[in-house]
């Protein structure tokens, strides 16, 4: 059994820091440094692309103007004294030369000297403060331990912090042998104290206090204890004592003899941890503990992801009550996501204002997960686009729904997407990662995939066929990792060492990529089939903590849809590049035309890492006619679909230009295609392509009027990892009279509630293929 991993907490207390201001613009060059530097009104934080939360572009808040470091005579000796400044222990490495992107506005520090036993950078020696002579192409960054400084509290990070009396919490189960599945619901409540594990009085133990319990170890709510059960246990497991010989009944009682540090326990019920409620402790001298009494024993309710690996029955189980109004967007692991809302058929996102535990744990357990572990700020969990509808929500920890909370109604000015509110949910231990391991990789990050498999014989280890294993089973290992998300999905590791290992015990894994685990997914559970044998030919991944998230911009393929009549002697390069319907080759070329419904895209990266093709460049494929590389062979799909969903007219896009179009304000460009650049597009930047160029189009010609669903799918093989691959479709109404056409009610995929969908599905006049 795996106890819950905490925080640092402070008595009842909830320290937020707002999320630091926006980058300025470059000001006019500094005057003379100041002689005096105090450490009090400098803030730091770590920024750029991509990067995991403890490491990043290292910038700093001076005179209310952020700026950045120049890597000149930088050691990690500085990145110590820097990581511990952003409250991390101490630094594993650091960077120069802009890795993490160049910043913007002035670079405060250069030649900056540590000897790394400093407590501020103010005490180390540079070139004094806005003095430098570097360009932001030299702006250094840090690589931080993951592991924070005792009662350091991040800008965006939202915790409790305490010293703790309870440092972790967990259940022993009282009854079963052998292995028992997890998760463990039910049993024996054990607190971890200063001097061990010890039990818990049962005398006065409340309802209260099961449901802060429940939440800790990941379980939405409790349910009442059959106390009758254990009350016969103890008689029974008394009776057996008193039947043996003395020496061995002193040996059972000693056994049976309980452990009691804690009693008078009195929580309120919307605690996060154990340690918030009152509690009272036995002092060291006391010889009689607990008399009369027994362990506390509390049982949980598991939330549906988790109800059927702990044998649950379904009926148990509330029935859900119509749709979901609130879920989680962005999150590397189950449990944490930024925190998105549906509200008039629609979803959108929560401000962080006021955003605090007690509504963090409101989501948490309406998901069915524990209470919050973190209430995040600062849009750590990506940015959302859209709406935002809540914000200063103010939750007293015992609504049902994040909705019942009293919150404030706000337009698009009250607040931006960098202030979306996320969580981090505490979840039930299950186990699965111990039942998974990579193998001969360069990093814990990667490697050959092992699974763990056991019969009637021992478990032993083996190997997955690489036959089919894609980006979605790549995402399922690495979440069963606890690694995040999946880079990559390799079929060959022949670079890799397999070691020991050789024997091939799993084929033909199949993912939605949703699952917990790969035994959720399907696959040959008996007779293995692989095409291609050998340890050179199994299954690998890389990992990752972030990924990309792609995101069409609806309105604006609404707004610039029409339709053009295109002589073929202008289509040549397109008909190369296979952008033109079948017909196309059968026509009296260079005579005659071609009707394209034509339409511009915006596809905006809200992720947390750069979208970059899978393929290197040198691999990328030279187009003479169009005199350009393609990155990727179908980057979208365009698709004409009747209202029962067969397809009609299609088209695709390659990438042939993947770049950075357009940024948000305090986000620097980074690809450009321009002389065999890189490409990719940068988190909070969008790549666009216009209406009036090649392939951006649908070829028509052969769509007789009616009612139609355009339907356009990005990254539509899964080729690149993303966090999100719900939101990749969009969908639009059609009415096509043969002449001209309107396209309406353009929206996302997941954009609209399951019940607008289906008002979308059945639209008047789509029942007929025919025009009225």
């Amino acid at each position: 059994m795996q106890p819950v991993s905490v925080w640092q907490w402070s008595p009842w207390g909830l320290l937020l820091c707002l999320l630091c201001s926006s980058c300025l613009g470059s000001p006019s060059p500094s005057m003379a440094p100041e002689k005096r530097a105090e450490s009090q009104g400098l803030r730091f934080r770590l920024a750029g692309f991509p990067r995991k939360p403890f490491e990043g572009r290292v910038e700093i808040q001076r005179a209310g103007e952020w700026g950045t470091i120049c890597d000149d005579d930088f050691t990690l000796q500085a990145a110590h004294v820097l990581c511990r400044e952003l409250g991390f222990t101490e630094a594993t490495g650091w960077t120069h030369s802009a890795k993490y992107g160049p910043g913007t506005g002035r670079i405060w520090l250069d030649n900056l000297s540590c000897s790394g036993t400093e407590k501020s950078v103010t005490e180390c020696a540079s070139r004094g403060w806005g003095n430098s002579d570097c360009t932001h192409d030299e702006d250094a960054g840090v690589i931080c331990k993951d592991q924070r400084l005792p009662g350091f509290s991040d800008f965006n990070v939202i915790e409790v912090e305490h010293n703790l009396q309870v440092e972790e919490v967990r259940l022993r189960a009282a009854v079963g042998r052998g292995r028992r599945s997890l998760p463990v619901t039910e049993g024996l409540v054990e607190v971890k104290l200063p001097d061990g594990w010890s039990q818990v009085c049962e005398k006065g133990w409340s309802a209260h206090n099961s449901h802060v319990v429940c939440g800790m170890l990941g379980f939405p709510s409790e349910k009442r204890v059959n106390t009758a059960f254990y009350r016969k246990l103890r008689k029974r497991a008394a009776k057996a004592s008193a039947r043996r010989s003395k020496p061995l009944g002193r040996l059972l009682a000693q056994r049976q003899q309980h452990s009691f540090g804690l009693h008078g326990v009195a929580c309120v019920g919307t605690e996060a941890h154990l340690s918030l409620c009152s509690l009272e402790f036995y002092r060291a001298n006391d010889t009689a503990r607990c008399p009369g009494g027994a362990p506390a024993v509390v049982s949980c309710v598991p939330g549906p992801l988790y109800a059927a690996s702990s044998g649950q029955k379904k009926q148990r189980q509330p029935k859900p009550q119509g749709e979901a109004l609130v879920r989680l967007k962005g999150g590397a692991h189950p449990g944490e996501g930024r925190v998105e809302v549906l509200k008039a058929g629609t979803w959108g996102t929560v401000c962080d204002r006021k955003w605090d535990l007690l509504a963090a744990s409101v989501v948490c357990r309406e998901l069915g997960f524990g209470s919050a572990r973190e209430a995040l700020s600062g849009a750590r969990m990506g940015q959302g686009m859209g709406a935002i509808h809540l914000s200063e929500v103010q939750c007293s920890g015992q609504e049902p729904s994040l909705w019942k909370c009293p919150h404030k109604n706000i337009t698009a000015e009250d607040c931006s997407h960098s202030r979306d509110a996320g969580v981090r949910c505490n979840l039930p231990y299950t186990g699965v990662e111990t039942k998974i391991r990579l193998s001969g990789g360069r990093s814990q990050h990667e490697g050959r995939v092992e699974v763990q498999i056991g019969g009637p014989g021992p478990l032993r280890w083996g190997l997955i066929c690489g036959d089919d294993w894609g980006t979605l089973e790549a995402m399922v290992a690495c979440r069963q990792l606890g690694l995040g998300y999946a880079n990559h999905g390799l079929q060959e590791t022949w670079y890799w060492d397999s070691g020991n290992v050789t024997e091939v015990v799993m084929s033909g894994v199949r993912c939605t990529g949703t699952e917990l685990s790969l035994d959720q997914c399907a696959h040959h559970s008996t007779h293995i089939a692989c095409k291609r044998t050998g340890t050179h030919f199994t299954a690998g991944v890389i990992c990752s903590e972030t990924a990309s998230d792609l995101l069409l911009h609806s309105a604006l393929v609404q707004e610039t849809a029409y339709i053009e009549d295109r002589p073929l002697h202008m289509l040549y390069c397109a008909a190369e590049e296979n952008c033109l319907a079948r017909s196309a080759r059968s026509a009296n070329w260079p005579y005659g035309h071609r009707r394209l419904l034509r339409f511009s895209s915006q596809i905006h990266n809200l992720g947390r890492a750069d979208f970059r093709p899978k393929a290197g460049r040198h691999s990328w494929v030279w187009h003479e006619c169009h005199g350009h590389y393609h990155s990727m062979d179908i980057f979208t799909h365009y698709d004409i679909l009747t209202p029962n969903g067969t397809k009609v007219a299609e088209g695709h896009k390659a990438s042939f230009c993947l770049e950075d179009t357009e940024c948000q304000e305090d986000v620097s460009k980074r690809y450009e295609c321009a002389n065999f650049g890189e490409q990719g597009i940068t988190v909070g930047c969008w790549d666009l392509y216009r209406h009036d160029i090649d392939c951006q189009w649908i070829d028509i010609t052969d769509v007789k009027p009616g009612n139609y669903i355009l339907q356009v799918v990005i990254n539509p093989n899964f080729e690149v990892a993303e966090s999100d691959f719900t939101n990749n479709a969009m969908k639009c109404n059609c009415k096509y009279d043969g002449h001209r056409i309107w396209v309406h009610n353009c929206h996302i995929g997941d954009a609209l509630s399951e019940e607008a969908n289906r008002k979308f599905e059945r639209y008047p006049g789509q029942t007929s293929n025919q025009i009225i």
